[in-house]
This record gives C-alpha cells, structure tokens and sequence, in this order.
C-alpha cells in the first residue's frame, strides 16, 4: 500500500509530498513507521546547492522515531510494535522525510521510558556527529574523529579529567550533545561559545564556562586564558566557518586537536604539530559502523540514567507539509537551541 514521502522531484527542485511503496526490511534491518522526524541544516543545502545526491527524485531526512512495523531475516531483540529511534541516511529507503524507512537493527535503539518520540527524533544524527568526532576512528587526510576512548565503554567514562575542552557553538545540536559526552568523559572545565540567553540551559547540560558567541574572535583565546590555566588539547567547532575554524585552531595548545563539521579552511602550522579531523557524521558509513553498534548498544540506557538528553523541540504542523516552512526559518537562521520536529503520519 503506497504511504507518503517528501520528494525533491529533480536537482534543486522544489519540494514535493507524493506516495511511494513501502518497502521491505532485508536481513538485519526493521522496517519503522516513522511518528517523528528532525530538521537538519544540511537538508536545506542539499535542496539549494544540489550537492551529494545524484539520483532523482530523492527523499532526504536523517532523523527518525517510530514503532516497528516489521523485522528482517534475523534480528532479535526487537519485536513489532516497539518504540525506537535511529540515524537515517540520504536514500529513498533509508531517509526519513516519509511514513516509512528501513533502517539497520544494529544501530537502533529502544525508546527509553523517560523521553517522547519527538525528543528522541532529535538526537541520532547530531549526537553521532559529536560521538564520531570526539571518539571516532583517526584517518588522516580524511573524514574521521580524534579516537579517544568513549565514556559509553568503561575505559573511558572520566578518563579526561582535568583536561580542558572548548566547544564552539555549544547551544546548536551537535554542541549539545559534545558538551554532554565530554562531561561524561571527565572533560575540565568545559568552555562553550553560545548566546548568553542559553547559559543556564548549557549549565544545565554540564558547560562549565559560556563565552558570548557575539565577542570579536580575536578575544577568544584571552578569555580561555581567565576560565583555565591548563593547555587546550581539544576544541570542538561545530560551526565551523572559516573565521570559527581559525579562532579554534590558534586557540590549541601545541600538539592539540580540532574537530571540525565542515571542510577545513585553515592554513596548517606545520611546527604546532595540531590535529585536524573532519568529522563525517553518520553510523551508516563502514569506516563509522563499529563505533555506531557500540554507542547504540548503549543509547537507551544513557538516556534513561539522565546522562544523555535530547535537544528542546519545536513541533511543526501539517506533518510532512510542513518541513519546508522549517528548512527555511534555518537557512534564514531563525532557530536557535531547539530542533524542529515534524509528524509524518499527520501529512494530510
């Protein structure tokens, strides 16, 4: 029976809701009815720019919390009608602008009881562009995180106490979940660049220090230099302009670490022996799969012990309808400290 989909029609076309079959789930995978789906910036890029998607019409989104529809050959641990949330990916199958998606088990977790559906939409892709940055596998010369060992792992729950952190853009999605990972990951004091009408809010998440995100970035490092005495080895731009990549890469100390969101625009001091890792932000990549299985293995749990939580959400109406209207108040930068959240199944 054909359910509904967002479609872009052709490159840079407009958007469009249509119908579309529903698949079936191959071995390992579930096949979810999609309750809520997030916003993301690099939707609205895609749509514009007309870069990374090839084939057309394409369903984009990369957030997804629903109820099991159906299993594959082999999955256990999962039944039908429980309540999840996974990362999407950009194909008509796994994307998430539609009622349905498929979606690996492996990097699925259960819905914990202490979080709504909506909530849970806002967490798997910037909480995996944070996980994969920080703890990710190094690849030099190529997209991958800085491996350090992840607080989800025993090994590595406070292992960096005492080491300073600065997070620019610490109130976005992805800042959000980088502030709560390096809390957990003992990580002090943590410094995050941000409106100041969201310092209570960051506090809250376990920032340490806000710096106005309005100051000249040329005051950035002697305002570290008043929080914390002790070299900074990581930096995490989540920005990541080429003003912001700059200012965060004169700000680490020598043989330090930046983690960046974008592709980076800093001329290299070679003698500095700094770090810089581009931080490609999906569990469904192979070079990312591993570390993913891992951090899903864990997800519900985080979240239900209050460790992990999900960003504030605003809902938007009209279920799929309504996500073009959000893409743009982002590309026009008119959301701030929440995720937008849209309903499928109220597509009317």
């Amino acid at each position: 029976m054909p359910k509904l989909a967002l479609f872009i029609k052709e490159k840079q076309g407009v958007w469009e809701v249509g119908t579309k079959d529903i698949q079936t789930p191959g071995e390992g995978e579930l096949l979810v009815k999609i309750e809520a789906t997030a916003l993301n910036p690099v939707d609205w890029k895609i749509q514009k720019y007309g870069f990374f998607i090839e084939e057309y019409p394409a369903i984009l989104g990369t957030d997804s919390a629903g109820t099991v529809a159906a299993l594959g050959k082999g999955v256990t641990g999962f039944a039908v009608g429980d309540k999840v949330f996974h990362q999407g990916w950009f194909t008509n199958d796994k994307a998430t602008f539609q009622q349905y998606t498929i979606v690996p088990a492996e990097i699925t977790a259960k819905l914990p009881s202490n979080i709504s559906l909506d909530e849970a939409a806002s967490i798997p892709l910037g909480l995996a562009t944070a996980a994969l940055g920080l703890y990710g596998a190094v690849v030099p010369q190529g997209q991958g995180g800085l491996g350090l060992t992840p607080p989800w792992e025993d090994a590595g729950r406070g292992k960096y106490a005492g080491k300073p952190i600065l997070i620019l853009g610490g109130a976005t999605s992805v800042g959000q979940f980088v502030i709560q990972l390096a809390k957990l990951s003992g990580f002090s004091p943590i410094i995050a660049t941000a409106s100041l009408k969201h310092t209570s809010f960051l506090k809250s998440l376990g920032v340490d220090h806000v710096i106005d995100r309005k100051i000249p970035l040329s005051e950035l490092t002697s305002q570290l230099e008043s929080f914390t005495k002790a070299p900074l080895e990581v930096v995490y731009d989540t920005v990541s302009f080429p003003e912001t990549q700059k200012a965060g890469y004169s700000a680490l100390a020598r043989g330090g670490s930046i983690v960046l969101v974008l592709s980076s625009q800093i001329e290299v001091d070679a003698s500095a022996n700094k770090t810089i890792a581009y931080v490609f932000g999906t569990v469904h990549a192979p070079s990312n799969r591993a570390a993913g299985v891992s951090l899903y293995s864990k997800l519900t749990s985080l979240i239900e012990k209050g460790e992990l939580k999900p960003n504030r959400v605003e809902v938007l109406p009209n279920g799929l309808a309504g996500i073009p209207d959000g893409l743009k108040r982002l590309e026009l930068d008119q959301i701030s400290g929440q995720k937008l959240i849209a309903r499928p199944q109220e597509t009317a």
